[in-house]
């Protein structure tokens, strides 16, 4: 029997430059050695508009795909191997109920610019280009919180709690004008005694891989690996990023083990296929990369196998392409677009 692996070699020749494979860096090395473009979610982002393929594949989780959705040409079809890979954070904040709360915000009087992680449903990015906000990735969270913050009275950042604290530490916003927001129906998103001195209201989400990297994984790490530098991903507890030596996106992680000096000792707080294909990348150089809490894996980035992958390319021509309705997909693209056009 022909293997999963000898299937999607034939496929990719099979379909040349018609087709387009790309994967995120949280998926396993089985995968990432068959696409034609790896990076994180601004990388990918940026390369859908120049991609001259009929037929893009995303391997990641569902929102990246529906992005991809947003943003391709004409034409151009977009598939994912598994549409059950979803992500636990965009489904902490789900589209209608984002509605309601920035229109309940609203009704306060101050103008609240929606501001999206891109690890979010096309109709909530949607609602954001609809409201004059746009999204951001964890690598340009901060420019785009600044640029937010001068749009109108006040900002939502959602759904990751975790990233707009890190951030508004970034831009040295003071916790006294920060807010978490009430999304329970029938409560009061915030007091309306607090809210007219809150400039960023945060959605209580979070990611629940980087969620579980706590404070004493950075301390138990630093007692058993001397002179170990820790570097993690904003999405991780801000008490955990005051106290690492460097903290940034997938990229910012990938730049800082490669320029790191030969023999340097690096903790990684991310997603563990990352981790693992540094350390391997880097034993080389005499580098020891270890994941700072072992065990960090996406389900949802594992559900997109080989086999999985193969299954798609067989039927590549009858495959139901991804589609979001024209409302959503013109206004999410507005918001993607906004992003794009302030970080070029």
């Amino acid at each position: 029997m022909t293997s999963a692996q000898e299937r999607i070699e034939a496929a990719r020749a099979r379909y040349g430059s018609r087709l387009a494979i790309l994967g995120h860096h949280y998926q396993s090395d089985a995968i990432i050695r068959h696409v034609d473009f790896q990076g994180d979610s601004l990388e990918l982002s940026r390369k859908i508009g120049g991609l001259a393929a009929e037929h893009v594949v995303f391997c990641g989780v569902f929102f990246m795909a529906e992005s991809a959705v947003a943003l391709a040409r004409h034409g151009q079809k977009i598939h994912i191997p598994d549409a059950g890979a979803t992500c636990p954070m965009a489904d902490m904040a789900p589209a209608q109920r984002l509605e309601d709360v920035l229109n309940e915000l609203r009704a306060q009087g101050r103008l609240v610019i929606p501001l999206a992680y891109v690890n979010s449903s096309a109709e909530v990015k949607a609602i954001c280009g609809l409201y004059g906000g746009s999204v951001c990735t964890s690598a340009n969270a901060k420019v785009m919180l600044d640029w937010a913050l001068q749009q109108g009275d006040a900002v939502l950042f959602l759904p990751d709690q975790h990233l707009g604290n890190n951030t508004a530490n970034q831009l040295n916003l003071s916790p006294a004008e920060r807010l978490v927001v009430d999304i329970r129906t029938g409560h009061v998103p915030v007091d309306p005694k607090k809210a007219p001195y809150a400039r960023l209201l945060l959605w209580p989400g979070c990611c629940a891989i980087h969620h579980t990297i706590k404070k004493r994984h950075v301390e138990a790490m630093r007692k058993q690996l001397p002179g170990v530098r820790v570097v993690v991903h904003p999405e991780c507890p801000p008490a955990v990023v005051r106290v690492a030596d460097s903290a940034g996106s997938t990229s910012h992680i990938i730049r800082y083990c490669a320029e790191a000096k030969p023999g340097a000792k690096i903790a990684i707080g991310t997603e563990e296929n990352l981790v693992l294909r540094l350390a391997q990348r880097h034993k080389a150089e005499g580098k020891t990369i270890v994941a700072l809490k072992p065990n960090t894996r996406c389900s949802n980035m594992a559900k997109t196998t080989e086999e999985r992958l193969a299954e798609l390319l067989d039927s590549l021509d009858t495959a139901t392409p991804l589609s979001l309705p024209a409302d959503v997909a013109e206004h999410a693209q507005v918001a993607l677009t906004r992003m794009l056009d302030i970080c070029s």
